[in-house]
């Protein structure tokens, strides 16, 4: 193993370009990593540029069928929704993306691994957290934490000088109003002028979906089927369409759900460092997924186990968005949620129109519905008197905290 050997996770942007130069100067051998996660990139470009910027090796690694099938899918299936609202999909991808830096660090007997992430956000605790517990002994090598390398570039100025001194193929030239990063699950906006928690986003800042006025007048409908919580099969009879590989479901889902102005969010989250921080985030496919599966939880799911998993379900996405996905808790959680998904199996018809989501129908092979039980217009095996002493049961408690409550009034 080289200790001047460090893989560098790099997005041929202008920070990671001027790390990469760093690292070079420092006497580092960089190998860039490139992670092919759905954005929307000229990979070929990237890889060129990082070679014109030094790089003695680039890997260009396509991770969207395991960023699908291993995360997205499950966080889905576990209603994995941080603080209420936003589906973490920046999120989901560190720890997909981390896990094939650390292995091409160790298949090329590199002895560290860098990633350009600021100091100030997530994405750093992220990162590292996913070395830590995948390669505790590697070193990683953080600029934007380097007091040498924040006295040296203090700004976009400062790294574009540096850019510009030794001849570094980058796209930036000025500040953006917003930063935004982009994988198969979502596209978020931050920083600039959406630091601004009263300013109103452009409407020409959104690329994944349409404006509501913008969104066709009819319907598009949708069956979704569903094995152990994981869809399996989407079918679109309108368009011809019958998918079941599960980038090409997803990628479909984003397609449609983008036409019909479905999932953006702009909130104001709380970072787990301590920083409240606006982001803005369009997940179209993931929002799709989100509400069919709960809506075939309803006729699959028991109602004790739905709760159980309902409770944990905050946890597991605090897990996610802290980056914790390779640790013992999420071991635990997880275990806990495959057991809860086995026999969810069916499927949803799904309508999307003018940003809903709307569940028309849903049927399971493993169905816990009884239809002539829950009927009004036949007994279907329930007593209804039974329901007397049912009840009478359950008001036992409120009448004796009522005595009580008297009793105390009237002291």
């Amino acid at each position: 193993m080289s200790e001047k050997k460090v893989v560098l996770a790099y997005s041929g942007g202008l920070d990671t370009a001027c790390i990469l130069k760093d690292l070079q100067e420092q006497g580092y051998e960089v190998l860039a990593y490139v992670a092919d996660v759905g954005q929307q990139e000229d990979f070929d470009d990237v890889a060129e540029r990082a070679k014109a910027t030094g790089a003695s090796k680039v890997f260009v690694e396509d991770l969207k069928q395991d960023f699908v099938t291993e995360f997205i899918f499950p966080a889905i299936a576990g209603n994995a929704v941080y603080e209420n609202r936003y589906l973490l999909g920046t999120s989901l991808a560190r720890p997909v993306i981390a896990r094939r830096q650390v292995e091409i660090a160790l298949a090329e007997g590199a002895g560290a691994v860098s990633h350009g992430a600021t100091g100030k956000g997530n994405d750093q605790v992220r990162f590292e957290l996913a070395f830590a517990a995948l390669a505790p002994d590697i070193e990683i090598i953080a600029p934007w934490k380097d007091p040498e390398f924040l006295g040296r570039f203090q700004g976009r100025s400062d790294l574009l000088a540096f850019a510009k001194c030794h001849e570094i193929p980058v796209e930036a030239t000025a500040e953006k109003p917003y930063s935004s990063d982009e994988n198969l699950m979502h596209r978020s906006y931050e920083a600039g002028m959406l630091e601004d928690p009263e300013a109103i986003p452009l409407d020409d800042m959104f690329k994944l979906t349409r404006s509501l006025e913008d969104t066709p007048d009819r319907p598009t409908d949708m069956i979704i089927h569903y094995k152990d919580a994981m869809p399996v099969r989407l079918m679109c009879e309108d368009e011809g369409v019958d998918l079941s590989e599960p980038v090409e479901l997803f990628s479909y889902l984003n397609y449609k759900g983008g036409e019909h102005g479905i999932g953006r969010v702009d909130m104001v989250e709380n970072r787990f460092v301590g920083i409240k921080s606006r982001g803005v985030y369009e997940t179209p496919g993931g929002t799709i997924l989100h509400h069919a599966i709960r809506d075939l939880e309803g006729i699959a799911m028991d109602r004790e186990v739905l709760r159980l998993r309902d409770m944990l379900s905050p946890r597991f996405a605090e897990i996610i968005y802290n980056g914790f996905w390779f640790s013992p808790e999420m071991d635990f959680i997880r275990a806990a949620f495959r057991q809860s998904e086995r026999l969810i199996d069916g499927e949803v018809n799904v309508r999307l129109l003018k940003g809903n989501v709307i569940c028309r129908g849903r049927s399971s092979t493993s169905s816990l519905y009884d239809q002539e039980l829950s009927s009004m217009d036949v007994a279907g095996g329930y007593d209804q008197e039974d329901a007397r002493g049912f009840i009478r049961l359950n008001a036992l408690r409120l009448k004796a905290h009522n005595v009580i409550l008297e009793q105390t009034t009237r002291e």
